[in-house]
C-alpha cells in the first residue's frame, strides 16, 4: 500500500527539543515555568496584542472568553455556524443559547448581513463569537463595526487561521478577546493547547486566575470562585516556542499547495474556497467546492481518494444541522438561503499537509480528476 498521505499533521524541526530540554534540564516539567512565560510573550508580540494566557486548548480560551462576557443561563451568544462546535460549545459550559448566524459565499464565514438580521431580531446577545474557517479571515473589520454599533463583546475564534490577516491586521486582534489552537493538526503545535488573547490587562489576569483553579492569594488553599485546571504545561510550551519560528515557512507550504490544487482543478466544475482580496490567509486547508448541479459528490471523491491511503474530510457540518443544537435559532440572509449547508453538502478538505511532496500531490489532483472522468 501506499504510503499514507495526511490531511494537515503536525511537522516537527530540532528546536523544539531544545526547549524541551530546557524544561527537563532545570526541572521545570509542570505546570508552569520559562517556556509558558516567553511563548506568551512571543506570541503576543507576533499577533500585536498586549497580552496572552497560555492554556491547555482554544476551547479553553472561549470558555473563558465567555466568562469575562459574563454570559449565564439562558443568555444569547451569536456564532459562526459554519464551524467546528468547538467554537460554540463554551456557551453551553456556561449556560447560555447560542443563536446561529449563516455565512456568506465569499469566505465562507458569518455573514455581516446576517448578523445585522440576528441583532435586528435579539439585540441585546452578551457576546458574538466569530470564526476564521479553513485559515480564511471572515470580513473581521465589517463584522465588528456592526458589535460595537450594539455595544456586544466581539470573541474572535483564530484558531484555524494563526498568521493569517485582514487589512494587514493579524487575526486574533479584532476581537475583543481571542482565541488561537495549538492542536496537532494546526498550522502550527504543541500537540495540544491554546492561548487567550486580549490588550486587557486585567482580563488577561483574570483568565490566569480562573485557569489554575482560582486559588485566592492566601498561604493556604483558599477559593471564592469556581476554578479550571485550564494552564498549559512549561513541556508543552517549549514545543510551541519552537514551532513559532517555523510559522511563516509552514504558511508559505500552505499556500503552494493551495495554489497547485487551484491551477490543476481549473478545468473542472470546482472552486477552491474563497477569500476576499482584502485578506492574507494562511491557507491552512485547502478546499473544493462542486459546482451545483454536478453529478460527482464529495463523497465518491473522499472515497476514491481513501483507496488510495490518502486522507480527506468533509467540510464541517454546520452547527444549526448539528442534533445537539436541534431547535435553535439559525439566522440568514433571506429565507431562502442557507449558504453553510450548501458549501457542507458540495465541500471537501483536501491533503494540505506541510510535508507532503509534489509527487504525493500529483496523485491526489489524478485521483480527483479521475472521478470527474467516469
Amino acid at each position: 500500500m501506499n504510503k499514507r498521505v495526511y490531511l494537515s499533521s503536525p511537522t516537527m524541526h530540532d528546536l523544539e527539543m531544545k526547549y524541551i530540554q530546557e524544561a527537563f534540564d532545570t526541572n521545570w516539567v509542570a505546570p508552569l515555568g520559562k517556556n509558558v512565560d516567553e511563548f506568551e510573550n512571543e506570541m503576543a508580540s507576533f499577533i500585536g496584542v498586549s497580552h496572552a494566557a497560555a492554556l491547555i486548548s482554544g476551547t479553553a480560551a472561549l470558555h473563558l472568553a465567555l466568562k469575562l462576557c459574563n454570559v449565564q443561563t439562558g443568555d444569547l451568544v451569536f456564532c459562526s455556524d459554519l464551524t467546528f462546535s468547538a467554537t460554540v460549545n463554551p456557551v453551553s459550559y456556561e449556560g447560555g443559547v447560542q443563536v446561529f448566524i449563516d455565512s456568506e459565499r465569499e469566505t465562507w464565514n458569518m455573514d455581516p448581513r446576517a448578523l445585522e438580521r440576528a441583532f435586528q431580531k435579539f439585540p441585546k446577545p452578551k457576546a458574538v463569537i466569530v470564526a476564521n474557517l479553513y485559515g480564511i479571515p471572515a470580513q473581521l473589520e465589517e463584522i465588528k463595526e456592526i458589535c460595537d454599533h450594539y455595544s456586544v463583546p466581539l470573541i474572535e475564534d483564530a484558531a484555524e487561521s494563526l498568521g493569517a490577516t485582514y487589512r494587514g491586521k493579524q487575526t486574533g486582534t479584532f476581537g475583543k478577546y481571542s482565541a488561537l489552537s495549538f492542536n496537532g493538526n494546526k498550522i502550527i503545535t504543541t500537540s495540544g493547547g491554546g492561548m487567550f488573547l486580549a490588550d486587557d490587562e486585567a482580563a488577561v489576569k483574570k483568565v490566569r486566575f480562573w485557569a489554575t483553579q482560582a486559588r485566592d492569594p492566601a498561604p493556604h488553599y483558599q477559593h471564592s470562585e469556581i476554578g479550571y485546571n485550564y494552564r498549559m504545561s512549561n513541556i508543552v510550551a517549549g514545543i510551541g516556542r519552537g514551532q513559532l519560528v517555523y510559522l511563516n515557512e509552514h504558511i508559505q507550504k500552505k499556500k503552494q499547495i493551495y495554489e497547485t490544487y487551484k491551477q490543476a482543478f481549473k478545468d473542472l466544475p470546482v472552486s477552491m474556497n474563497p477569500y476576499s482580496k482584502e485578506s492574507e490567509p494562511n491557507f491552512w486547508l485547502s478546499c473544493l467546492l462542486i459546482d451545483k448541479d454536478c453529478p460527482v459528490t464529495p463523497t465518491q471523491i473522499r472515497e476514491a481518494l481513501g483507496k488510495e491511503n490518502i486522507e480527506s474530510r468533509p467540510i464541517w457540518k454546520p452547527m444549526h444541522l448539528q442534533p445537539v443544537f436541534q431547535g435553535h435559532e439559525y439566522v440568514t440572509v433571506d429565507a431562502d438561503t442557507d449558504v453553510g449547508a450548501e458549501v457542507f453538502e458540495r465541500g471537501l478538505c483536501l491533503p494540505s499537509d506541510v510535508k507532503i511532496t509534489g509527487e504525493e500531490q500529483e496523485r491526489v489532483v489524478e485521483i480527483v480528476k479521475g472521478c470527474f472522468l467516469k
